[in-house]
Order: structure tokens, then sequence, then C-alpha cells
């Protein structure tokens, strides 16, 4: 792909496709096969810096903004990787860097930035309330100096490969509270200490290798230094990890848009049927160049909604609008990709396949695409409530 302006983040490309060459396809490959965990790859990662990338320089990190972290993200999936092994650490960063206290920004960050801890994981959504957040049953009562929590969590990923969670709970109930978005806390949960004390982890086998689990706390007793922020403030702090989370997603898409446009752009002009490269045909270029640019506009509305983030402003609508954008365009390059492989598509020596599975997440998580339209509905077009 031909580009004409300078990129001010190109050194950060370079640097972190290097580091991906080192890890070709054929391991991806092999992990995915395997249901495993590319371990070797995050703990690169890890030691090379790009994971401490929003970690202030006095905590031991890079101290860059989640602009450059989006960055790092795209160019993994566009490497042939999937960011969704190590993501996790990326958007987990805003609530505890800009809500938590400096005792605990003293404790948790320099060992996360040297890789000592990982803080992979995010515990939100529950079987029965879904998206609906503020209906979560998960109950966090404070007792002698310590939280006790009991309840369930669905579709918490990378448990076993991370060593704290920031789990959200309900203080208050939900009948006590004025508004139905207070009353919930965020707390650090030590995720091996748990497991031997009131939490067991269900893993939840799934289409794509993505390490993803259900949760039972029962009586699981948590420090109370644990809890982060104001007590009943929890639902506000999980705000900044979801727009985080929703840019982060938009990028690592728009990376997977990139990979798919490469390798399809690339075997159409090699491909030869009836005496010449089925990239000739408008039939074929249509498809592909639409996608193309869908990514292109996809990638304007990540970094209007970085800049955003970055500079502290409100960024819910550019955020959710990124993802959308971005999930819609991959999935789109995708479909051509495959659909002009042929047979070969389905081949897993050509990756395009386990890239098909991986970006199709996207339509549906973190955040659906009805829901997404719901919101923009709502808070951008003024339009009465759907639900």
């Amino acid at each position: 792909m031909i580009k004409t302006k300078t990129d001010p983040y190109q050194d950060i490309r370079d640097a972190v496709r290097a580091l991906c060459a080192e890890f070709p396809d054929e391991y991806h490959r092999k992990i995915d096969e395997a249901r495993g965990y590319p371990e070797a790859f995050v703990d690169a990662l890890t030691q090379a810096g790009w994971l401490a990338a929003m970690i202030p320089h006095e905590y031991g990190g890079s101290g860059l903004g989640l602009t450059e972290a989006s960055v790092v993200m795209e160019e993994i999936n566009r490497s042939g990787g999937n960011s969704g092994a190590c993501h996790g650490q990326m958007y987990n960063m805003g609530t505890l860097l800009r809500h938590g206290s400096e005792a605990q920004k003293e404790l948790y960050l320099p060992k996360i930035a040297t890789g000592e801890w990982r803080l992979q994981s995010m515990g939100v959504t529950e079987p029965s309330t879904g998206t609906d957040t503020t209906k979560i049953k998960t109950t966090a009562v404070k007792k002698d100096g310590r939280y006790v929590i009991n309840g369930q969590k669905v579709w918490i990923s990378r448990v076993q490969h991370s060593d704290w969670m920031i789990l959200l709970a309900r203080t208050t109930p939900l009948a006590e509270v004025k508004k139905k978005s207070e009353g919930m806390s965020i707390f650090m949960v030590d995720l091996r200490q748990a497991e031997k004390s009131g939490m067991t982890v269900r893993p939840i086998p799934n289409m794509v290798n993505h390490e993803t689990n259900e949760l039972f706390f029962e009586n699981l007793e948590i420090p109370e230094e644990n809890l982060i922020g104001q007590e009943g403030q929890g639902f506000k702090y999980i705000l900044d990890g979801l727009n985080a989370e929703r840019t982060l997603i938009a990028a690592e898409c728009i990376g997977d848009g990139y990979w798919f446009i490469d390798r399809v752009t690339k075997y159409v002009s090699e491909r030869v049927v009836f005496g010449r490269p089925i990239g000739q045909n408008q039939g074929v270029q249509f498809p592909i160049a639409e996608a193309y640019i869908e990514i292109e506009a996809a990638n304007l509305m990540r970094y209007q909604a970085c800049e955003l983030f970055d500079a502290r402003q409100p960024c819910g609508a550019q955020a959710n609008m990124a993802k959308y954008l971005a999930a819609k365009a991959s999935w789109e390059a995708a479909n051509a990709c495959i659909q002009f492989h042929g047979g070969f598509g389905f081949a897993n020596e050509y990756d395009v396949e386990r890239k098909f599975r991986e970006t199709r997440l996207y339509q549906v998580a973190p955040i659906s695409t009805n829901l997404i339209l719901s919101y923009v509905a709502e808070h951008e077009l003024g339009l009465p409530r759907s639900f």
C-alpha cells in the first residue's frame, strides 16, 4: 500500500513490525491449531516495552498515549498476529492510571511494566445482564476491613494468563441508589490468590482461539485497599476503560483489514484464470476497493477517538463509531479475501480462514453493532432511548 503522507508513528510501526517478523504466520497458525496461548510472543512484546506503552515514565513505562497504543495493536494484527492475546493490558491501564491512588500506582504499575505482573483481565459482563451493566448482580459487601464478593461473570478473557483482574461489583443495591449508574465499585483482584479462596474458573471453548471464561465468586474476600477510587463510582471509572477498549479494538480491526487487503490484492494480481489475472475483473476489484475505502475512513475516526481520549475529552461517540466502522470494514475485507482466494481461502496454510474467524468476533464484541447504533441514535441524534 503506497502512502504519500508522512506517518508520525512510522518509527513505532517499524519497531513493532520487526518484532512481529520474528513470529511469522506459521507460529500463529500452530498456536491457533493447538488452542494455545502465544506466550513467547506476549513475552517479547512485554520485554520490548510495548505493553507498557501507556504507563508513565515514573512507573517504568513509555509514557505514551492511547494513540500510540492503538498503533501497536494495529501493527500486531496487520502482521498476522492477534492482539486479543494481550490488548487487555492496554485498555485496563486507563482505569488504574486515572482513578487509582498514588500508592496503588506505585504498587502495580512498575511490576506490570517489567512483566512481573500481567493486568490482562476485566470482569464486567454477567450472564443475565450482558451489556446492561447497571443491572449487574455480583455484590461486594464490606466487612471487617475486607470486601466479600459473591456472583458470576462471563466472557472474561485471559484469566489463566493474567495475575490481576479489574472487577466491577455492586457495593450498594440497585434499589437503594438514586441513579442506576451509582453504587458500583471497581476492585483489583489477585487472580492466583482468588483461585484458592472463592473464585472458580470455567473455560468456554469457542470458535476463535480467544481464551475466555465464566467466573463464579463465593465469599471471595479481598482487602479494602484493593478498591480503586471512591466506593460507588465504579461505573464512571470503567467508562474510561471501555472507551479505550473500543478504540483499540477499532485499531486491531484496521490492522486486520489492511492484512486482508494486502493478501487479496497480491493473490488476485498473480492468480491467472482464462488467460488473465482475476484482479483485472471489476467484479473482483470493486469489493476490494470498497473495503479499502472503508478501512481508510475508519482509520480517521480511530485517530479522532484517540485524540479526544488522550486529551481527556468526552469520546464515547467517537470510540463507538470507530469500532463500528472498523469492524464493518475488516469484515468486508475478510469476505473479499476469502471469496477471491476460492478454495485456498479455507486452507489453513494460507491463514485467511484464521484471520477471518478472528475478525468476525468484533461484530459482536466488546459491544455489538446494534448497540452502537442505539448509542448514536440516542446520544448523538437525540432520539428516544430504545431500551
